[in-house]
């Protein structure tokens, strides 16, 4: 916003930044299965998810009050950090439609709020495919966006799908008394991503916009099989078999992406 909103107290504003990510791999053996298992436990457990959620904490600025973790049996992990207030010079330009950094420190004020991360390794012997999901939720009050960590989770989680929730709750008052509803403009999450990502990902919006609610799907399109091989199914394949695995992969992604299943 070019004229900065003079408010009346504290912005109670509430901007709440939710993800489904999902991550694919074909798995041909009940082995490979659970090796995919133990493989993504093990890059995505409650150590690493805490280092990442730092990260984010980081990027918007805000100070980490209480940090809980779990590693989950059979598999998965989730994490929650609350997060305090923040007082830093103000940012004339906080509020406008750029992407945030992958790695940086934004400046900006937050009030108690709260990161979160769950995760849901999944597998089924019929098809021979095997998912990820992570969600994730950064909810923040005051000036400062959770869209800042935008890019960061989205590159942070090597993500083939995403689905992305924007929701401005609440409202705060101005110097007059008048209540705003949202104190910033935005028409689309897409605004905050930066080119490459919006390059890299077909996408489509769902935006409510009285409603300041804002969703957007993403897929990778780039496809490259082999990246979606795991353990002996990447090794000497036939033209044919992989055209098969590459027609069960995508069938998934795109029911993912649609949130629909689909005929064979």
């Amino acid at each position: 916003m070019n004229d900065k909103l003079r408010l009346h107290g504290f912005n109670n504003l509430t901007k709440s930044l939710s993800f489904n990510i999902y991550d694919i791999c074909y798995t041909q053996t009940e082995k490979e299965r659970q090796e995919y298992i133990e493989y993504i436990d093990e890059l995505y457990n409650a150590d690493r998810l805490t280092q990442i959620l730092g990260d984010v904490v980081d990027i918007i600025g805000a100070n980490i009050l209480n940090v809980a973790r779990q590693d989950y049996e059979p598999q998965g992990a989730s994490v929650t950090i609350l997060i305090a207030e923040h007082e830093v010079p103000p940012s004339d330009d906080l509020m406008e439609e750029k992407p945030g950094p992958l790695r940086d420190s934004v400046v900006a004020h937050l009030d108690k709020s709260h990161v979160t991360v769950h995760t849901y390794p999944e597998s089924h012997p019929d098809g021979g495919i095997s998912t990820f999901r992570a969600d994730i939720d950064v909810s923040t009050c005051g000036l400062i966006s959770p869209l800042k960590a935008l890019n960061y989770l989205i590159h942070a989680l090597d993500s083939d799908i995403v689905t992305v929730d924007y929701r401005v709750r609440g409202f705060t008052r101005d110097v007059d008394g008048n209540k705003h509803y949202i104190d910033h403009d935005i028409n689309s999450i897409q605004n905050y991503l930066t080119e490459d990502t919006r390059n890299a990902y077909q996408t489509i919006d769902v935006n409510v916009y009285q409603e300041n609610t804002f969703h957007t799907k993403m897929l990778l399109k780039d496809f490259e099989l082999d990246n979606y091989l795991f353990g002996e199914a990447a090794l000497s394949l036939s033209d044919a078999e992989r055209d098969v695995i590459e027609n069960k992969v995508r069938k998934e992604m795109l029911e993912i992406f649609y949130s629909r299943n689909m005929p064979d």
